[in-house]
């Protein structure tokens, strides 16, 4: 595979930033509304979102392809949002996003054996310094290791493990049809496999005004528009390097934390930042002083 653009990385670091802050939206609003509830009003408004978009664009929807946006729509957006919505009851939101880094070396290990990546020494050395990074900017501090906290953290590998397993699945995906209607289609498959649990839980949740907005910010931002760029972006990188905005994700979680909620920066947010700008230009191929070099006067 060919290194990855520079328009492709900016874009894949803006998508850092826009999931990094879904795990604190998570821990806002898991506890009030629910995990049933708060998991299908996120797809819900996700899917309102890429409705509206394609209409606007005038752009078909793939009903032949019907099977395989359900297939897609459990395994990239179902069971994922699900597993982390009812972890967040349990699991820090650090915990979260650097089990949420598990979905690279599935990811790696799925392409390759769907022959869509070839497995190299440099990839799991990327996935290597990943975890080393992301450990030391959350600075994951000893927690009591209870039934349930354990059940969450097997919960997060597995939504990893979805995301890393179906990703090579997205990418052959938009060969047949286009990001848009993948985004709008899994999610509106999603949103059916998700009502009744909601509908189940519904009399329990609390609709406060911070987790509604907590919900909309997520549903709206980082579900509808963020899957978009997402699928814009799988089509033309290699299912790896797409993943491997995975591991800037916590970077871009705490120093939300930091900027937002004042929280503090951990000690190792310098050295684990760097680690995961190392990691990521490794899995993807991106090499920044050669985009420099190209940026010099003269160059063409």
């Amino acid at each position: 595979m060919r290194p990855v653009k520079t328009r492709h990385f900016l874009q894949l670091v803006l998508l850092s930033a826009l999931w990094g802050a879904s795990f604190l939206f998570i821990r806002i609003a898991s506890p009030v509304l629910g995990p049933n509830v708060m998991a299908a009003l996120r797809i819900g408004l996700a899917t309102l979102t890429l409705m509206g978009i394609m209409r606007v664009a005038n752009e078909p929807w793939p009903w032949r392809h019907w099977r395989e946006l359900f297939g897609l729509g459990t395994l990239t957006v179902a069971l994922p949002f699900l597993l982390y919505a009812w972890a967040a009851l349990h699991l820090p939101a650090g915990y979260s996003s650097l089990l949420n880094t598990m979905a690279v070396p599935f990811g790696v290990i799925a392409a390759a054996w769907m022959k869509e990546d070839t497995l190299s020494t440099r990839k799991w050395l990327g996935c290597l310094c990943g975890f080393a990074g992301v450990a030391l900017i959350v600075q994951l501090g000893p927690v009591e290791p209870t039934p349930a906290l354990l059940m969450a953290a097997a919960a997060c590998v597995a939504a990893s493990a979805c995301y890393g397993i179906s990703t090579t699945w997205m990418k052959r995906a938009t060969t047949r049809m286009s990001p848009l209607s993948i985004a709008a289609g899994i999610h509106a498959a999603a949103l059916v496999l998700l009502l009744p649990g909601a509908a189940w839980s519904l009399p329990e949740a609390r609709f406060t005004p911070g987790a509604l907005a907590a919900v909309a910010v997520m549903g709206i931002v980082t579900s509808g528009l963020a899957y978009w760029l997402n699928l814009r972006v799988l089509k033309h990188v290699s299912p790896v390097a797409a993943m491997s905005s995975a591991f800037m994700i916590p970077l871009f979680g705490v120093a939300w934390g930091h900027v937002f909620l004042g929280e503090a920066l951990g000690p190792g947010m310098v050295w684990g930042g760097a680690l995961v700008l190392v990691a990521t230009g490794l899995v993807t191929g991106f090499n920044p002083l050669r985009w420099l070099a190209a940026m010099r006067p003269g160059r063409s």
